[in-house]
């Protein structure tokens, strides 16, 4: 048998192993890497090992990820959550749909403050789905809305998964912010028109309509949500103005997150630590797995595996919509067993070679790569997003499923649409650029 084949089934027979025994994702991949370069190289292990942990460990780009974290965690702890349902509802009462909109909306507003799916998707789920139940609206439409606007913490600026991706693939991380921008704004659009259409076609299972709120008492009602949305506009504005690097906004947003939160009364000693931890804890977490999977790419590719499945890639004459195809199953069959970050760090030494060898511009793929993402985040049976739900509404894994199918297909439309028009994902970094 060829090593290079050899090799590759030791890799995946011994990662899945290791997954399945519930060992860590980080300490999975360190393992691997030290038996594929113990079994198959005879390059120094320690100190390659050594100098790659190192390496991976201090990286510039990587010093935005605690920051943004942080950020979301400041908020999360403050009332925005609560003033985010006051604010909205007034002004998407008379849309067909009426209340529903808000988790989509909400979920939007969050996604700029947290980066994080799960997060947003808790945030919101805590508030809306008590006052929606309490106001006769589905419970399959409220649970289907959030678990796919959950998903827009992926997408929308400052995303963790981008900042991993970036690190990852060597792109930069500012211009797969302000890339994500447009297809984020399109998938609230998507969304939002999947939910109006249903309700037209269902109006019988949704409750009678509010009463009218005039203008100036809809804009009161929504006066704590306008400083947050200038700390928004102001971290992604200062990235694609060139004004700030991602680090540097950043620091803006946890400036004015801490503002925000001492203003509304959020912030307290209690709630500045356990922000503080939490961002700690999940920026140790992922670093930790990107610099062991930095350990597995290097051992794959003295393997030389990257570069022989590139050829066979190659050898089949896959177009490049078939090759895209192919990586969109892949992905989502990792996605039912494996969470955004571990399958990034495991599928970029692999992918990201075949993608180049393609001639695919690697900025639009990273994001068709956080789309797919998103949908995992709502795929059984490690959907978080799903979990997070069924925790939050108490209804058993299926009927969560069920709900969220409509838009998990939502979330395939627009796979296809960036794929048809390239040029909604590269628009705005080309501007930037400019």
């Amino acid at each position: 048998m060829d090593t290079t084949v050899l090799a590759s089934l030791v890799l995946a027979g011994s990662l899945l192993l290791l997954l399945a025994g519930g060992v860590w994702v980080a300490l999975s991949l360190l393992t691997v890497g030290m038996v594929m370069m113990g079994l198959f190289t005879t390059a120094p292990m320690g100190s390659l090992i050594a100098s790659t942990l190192w390496d991976s460990s201090w990286g510039w780009a990587l010093t935005s990820l605690p920051l943004f974290i942080w950020m979301g965690e400041i908020l999360f702890r403050s009332k925005l959550s609560a003033d985010m349902f006051q604010g909205l509802a007034p002004w998407v009462s008379r849309l067909p749909g009426r209340l529903l909109h808000v988790n989509v909306l909400g979920c939007g507003i969050m996604a700029a403050v947290a980066g994080s799916s799960a997060v947003t998707c808790a945030t919101i789920g805590r508030i809306s789905v008590p006052e929606l139940e309490k106001r006769g609206y589905p419970l399959n439409m409220t649970i289907g809305t959030l678990a796919g606007s959950g998903t827009l913490g992926l997408l929308i600026p400052p995303s963790i998964i981008m900042i991993v991706y970036g690190v990852t693939a060597e792109v930069s991380i500012a211009r797969l912010f302000i890339a994500g921008v447009l297809p984020g704004l399109l998938l609230m659009v998507l969304f939002m028109g999947y939910t109006a259409i249903w309700s037209l076609l269902n109006r019988e299972k949704m409750p009678p309509a509010e009463p009218a709120v005039p203008l100036l008492e809809k804009i009161y009602r929504s006066r704590r949500l306008i400083p947050v949305a200038l700390l928004i506009a102001s971290v992604v504005g200062s990235i694609y103005g060139g004004i700030a690097t991602p680090t540097e906004a950043a620091t803006i947003g946890v400036i004015g997150a801490l503002i925000l939160a001492a203003i509304g009364g959020g912030l307290t000693r209690e709630s500045f630590r356990e922000g503080l931890m939490a961002a700690m804890r999940t920026s140790c977490m992922i670093s930790f797995i990107i610099a062991c999977a930095a350990c597995l790419t290097i051992a794959v590719a003295f393997v030389d595996i990257p570069r022989s499945l590139a050829s066979w890639v190659e050898a089949m004459h896959l177009s490049p919509y078939a090759l895209l195809a192919v990586l969109a199953v892949f992905m989502l069959i990792l996605g039912c067993f494996l969470e955004g970050i571990s399958i990034i760090v495991l599928t970029s030494s692999v992918m990201l070679p075949m993608v180049q060898a393609a001639g695919i511009d690697l900025l639009w793929f990273g994001i068709f790569v956080v789309i797919l993402i998103e949908a995992a985040q709502i795929t059984p049976p490690v959907g978080f997003n799903l979990f997070v739900l069924q925790s939050i509404t108490g209804k058993d894994i299926l009927a969560v499923t069920r709900a969220a199918i409509p838009y998990f297909l939502v979330l395939m439309l627009l796979l296809v649409l960036i794929t048809a028009f390239p040029q909604i994902v590269t628009a705005l970094p080309k501007m930037m650029a400019g």
